[in-house]
């Protein structure tokens, strides 16, 4: 067997990547400390001045499918007339066509680049998308005094992979149910309480905004959205062909929506399904960054255990077929909960479960979901349990990250490195 010397296998280089990175960090802040050492020591002042550089206020945006989370907050602190930062990996973010006035946006580019900038982040309070924070290579900056996390769905928030939200100080949440999980784990793990605070869902409040301004598509073809997440426990990776085959035979508009992620973890997949109905001219792939269009134009959704079922049943308030067997838990924070996700229960309740067994006889199951009462009332509950507060999100967080700025005299970087030595 030939053994390359040189090749580093992508996790050993993930762990040596978060090393160099731990210590880099640690010479960067102890350098600092002993200039303002130094410093004070010369100049006989018992305290050294605040950084200008550090910013009040950091959003960080991984990538394009976030901006309808970050604008309403953005919208929000415009209004206010708060000066924020805007860090983005999007290159073509639009963020940069905006016309704001006092959002600074600056692309910092993606995975190491990013989190490298983002280690050495000075700043009072940074707000983000992106979980595990000082799990993986993004480490909490010590010059950052709040870390607050902005969950980007109405679904649970222990669907995270593990250790998703632990080392935050605080998550805002889309319902208050979201939390009781949360302060489940912290229990669990012997973790400082986090803030909780409920804020309602943004991007959902975005989204509502566009769905009434599209035209209406009448008359149109019945339409099926196939909107799975991605995985070994997806449904396109665990069905396939199983299911679009069936479906492609009912003769319906069929639009498949892979996840994002899918693009990059799953291509082979998506080549392959993409070339076996490439002639049936009653599918279509969708790729766009929103998924409003699609929501607009399905009549039901065929999902698994994707958040995006909430987005179409709180939207549209239409029926939803979901595939929930043999998902396996144990990479998530819901494996440490004593009881199944919520959001499975919920699903239970404003939809239907799809089993392998009725995937040739789909088109009956998603006739006997269209006129369903009890499917329509259990929607009307579950949307006023997950989505509070809404139209509303934006300002309650912009207003969430003001008051934490007021919460406690600001430390400056110096202050936070000399206590570090």
């Amino acid at each position: 067997m030939y053994f390359n010397p040189l090749y580093i296998d992508p996790g050993t280089g993930s762990i040596l990547f978060s090393i160099l990175i731990g210590a880099a960090a640690t010479l960067y802040f102890l350098a600092r400390a002993l200039l303002i050492k130094a410093k004070t020591l010369f100049s006989g002042v018992g305290k050294a001045a605040p950084d200008a550089a550090i910013r009040p206020v950091v959003l960080y945006s991984e990538g394009i499918q976030y901006w309808n989370v970050f604008k309403p907050v953005l919208d929000a602190f415009e209004r206010r007339k708060q000066r924020v930062t805007y860090l983005t990996s999007a290159r073509d973010d639009p963020v940069f066509a905006s016309l704001y006035e006092y959002v600074a946006a600056e692309y910092i580019g993606e995975g190491n680049a990013a989190f490298t900038r983002l280690n050495f982040l000075s700043a009072q309070v940074v707000l983000m998308t992106t979980p595990a924070l000082n799990v993986y290579q993004l480490k909490r900056s010590k010059t950052v005094r709040h870390y607050a996390h902005i969950l980007h769905s109405p679904g649970d928030a222990t669907l995270y992979r593990l250790f998703g939200l632990d080392y935050f100080d605080s998550v805002l949440l889309t319902g208050e149910y979201q939390g009781e999980d949360i302060r489940a784990l912290e229990r669990q793990r012997n973790l400082p309480a986090k803030t909780l605070v409920t804020v309602g869902c943004t991007y959902l409040d975005q989204y509502a905004e566009k769905l009434a301004s599209l035209p209406v598509e009448d008359p149109h073809p019945f339409t099926a959205l196939v909107s799975p997440s991605w995985g070994a426990s997806g449904l396109l990776s665990r069905y396939g062909e199983k299911l679009l085959d069936p479906l492609v035979t009912t003769g319906w508009r069929i639009i498949v929506r892979p996840h994002p992620q899918s693009k990059r973890s799953e291509s082979a997949l998506l080549e392959r399904l993409t070339a076996r109905y490439r002639e049936s001219p009653n599918v279509q792939w969708d790729y766009e960054r929103d998924n409003i269009g699609s929501l607009a134009k399905a009549d039901v959704m065929i999902s698994d255990f994707s958040g995006i079922i909430f987005d179409y049943a709180f939207l549209r308030d239409k029926p939803v077929l979901y595939v929930s067997a043999g998902m396996d838990l144990r990479p998530y924070d819901a494996d440490d909960i004593d009881r199944e996700p919520r959001q499975f229960g919920i699903a239970r309740e404003i939809g239907a479960e799809l089993r392998e067994a009725d995937f040739a006889r789909i088109g009956e199951v998603a006739a006997r979901l269209s006129d369903n009462a009890e499917y329509r009332a259990a929607r009307v509950r579950a949307k006023e349990a997950a989505w509070g507060h809404r139209g509303e999100a934006g300002e309650r967080t912009a207003a969430f990250i003001i008051s934490t700025l007021g919460a406690e005299p600001p430390e400056t970087p110096e202050e936070s490195a000399l206590r570090g030595c």
